[in-house]
């Protein structure tokens, strides 16, 4: 696992190592399949150890602490606040995941992959999964680290809550690194946007919700194009690629970082077709000479030749963010291309010269903040991943005025 460069501060684990409870059951899954069987009775202590070590996760912690205990629920799951059976001051967020018929083991594939890349990714701006573990209604128990100041969501949205230059520079960094960490270790997050970006006490953002994310695919290899909320998702996305790379969850970030900027959704859309429509009003229309290959793409829709939009230049991104400055303006415009391929990688986002430039990024124990967080964490944990929230946004179609 690649360590982050970029990354000072190791990730806080106040609870014992991830994926004890699936780690040893597959790990007796694995001797049960490895040893012969000439009876039912080594299978049957199997299954009682792997009941008893389950057990012990489950008795490590206690749903409860100061009110509100129950944080959230969803369709999807419950999230409590939780702590240390041993230590009532370590806090945890336990999300209950709701059984479900429907799918096989009653577990969406959402699940499965949040439990999967929670396990592979330990980096201070990813949420920590400590634990998991069965309830005897046979649900299963996530044990998140508790991150009580909500979201960036709930910042942009608080017009009481002010905020400069150099504190976006610390929160785009901290999902920079987020967002590198993940690639650097081939998972894409397909599903960045404000209300995933969970902030600790200390005031560390953290990228949660990985219900969408997946391993990097072979080359040739087709996968969904249906994933990322709306408002966040890269053109080559609406335009139906089946092929793509981490380029998507940079044009995420870059979609963050315009509404940090602005503090409303730079391109809100109301269907697919509205948001290519207004991404092509933004930033330019993509045509052969600008994109090679975006014609080939199965959703492409020809534009009228005569109501081309120009491919917008630095002076565009200048004049649209002024906040944050001509170099932080290079930087947006670098993670906005519509070419996947020319877009520039995590890597080359953290590599910047914007990180260096004046101001200084804010020290995070020094961000701006809010009250409530801790109800709004159990609210964006309890969803799906993909799902929009129902906030005053929900409709926005922001009309731009690109000729000022």
């Amino acid at each position: 696992m690649a360590v982050s460069p970029f990354a000072s501060r190791s990730p806080s684990v106040a609870v014992s190592s991830p994926n004890t409870a699936i780690r040893l059951r597959a790990a007796a899954a694995q001797n049960s399949a490895n040893e012969p069987a000439p009876s039912a009775k080594p299978l049957q202590a199997d299954q009682e150890l792997t009941e008893q070590l389950n057990e012990d996760v489950r008795q490590k912690y206690i749903k409860g602490g100061f009110p509100p205990f129950f944080l959230g629920e969803g369709t999807y799951a419950i999230v409590y606040l939780g702590h240390l059976r041993d230590d009532p001051s370590s806090f945890v967020a336990i999300k209950k995941i709701k059984v479900n018929a429907e799918y096989k083991d009653g577990l969406t594939m959402d699940a499965i992959r949040e439990v999967k890349y929670l396990q592979e990714l330990s980096h201070p701006n990813v949420i920590a999964l400590h634990d998991v573990f069965s309830s005897k209604d046979q649900n299963l128990n996530l044990v998140l680290e508790f991150l009580p100041r909500g979201d960036l969501e709930m910042l942009i949205k608080d017009g009481d809550i002010h905020y400069g230059a150099a504190d976006v520079k610390a929160w785009m960094g901290m999902l920079a690194r987020g967002v590198w960490f993940c690639h650097e270790n081939f998972v894409l997050h397909r599903d960045i946007k404000p209300n995933n970006l969970l902030i600790a006490a200390d005031g560390e953002v953290k990228l949660a919700d990985f219900g969408l994310a997946r391993s990097f695919a072979d080359p040739y290899l087709n996968m969904t194009h249906q994933v990322i909320t709306r408002w966040y998702r890269p053109p080559e996305l609406l335009y139906g690629a089946r092929q793509y790379s981490g380029a998507v969850d940079v044009w995420s970030m870059g979609m963050v970082f315009a509404e940090l900027l602005l503090r409303v959704p730079f391109v809100a859309g109301n269907t697919d077709l509205d948001q290519i429509s207004k991404i092509c009003e933004a930033f330019g229309t993509p045509t052969e000479e600008n994109w090679p290959g975006v014609t080939k793409l199965p959703n492409y829709i020809p534009s009228d030749r005569n109501h081309l939009v120009p491919l917008q230049g630095r002076e565009f991104f200048q004049r649209q963010f002024p906040t944050a400055g001509p170099v932080g303006a290079d930087l947006l415009m670098s993670m906005c291309t519509l070419d996947p391929r020319k877009r520039n990688t995590a890597l080359q986002v953290l590599r910047h010269h914007w990180w260096t430039a004046e101001p200084r990024p804010t020290n995070p124990e020094d961000l701006p903040r809010k009250s409530g967080g801790t109800q709004k964490m159990g609210d964006d944990l309890s969803r799906r991943g993909g799902e929009m929230d129902d906030g005053p946004f929900k409709n926005a179609a922001r009309q731009l005025d690109f000729g000022k």
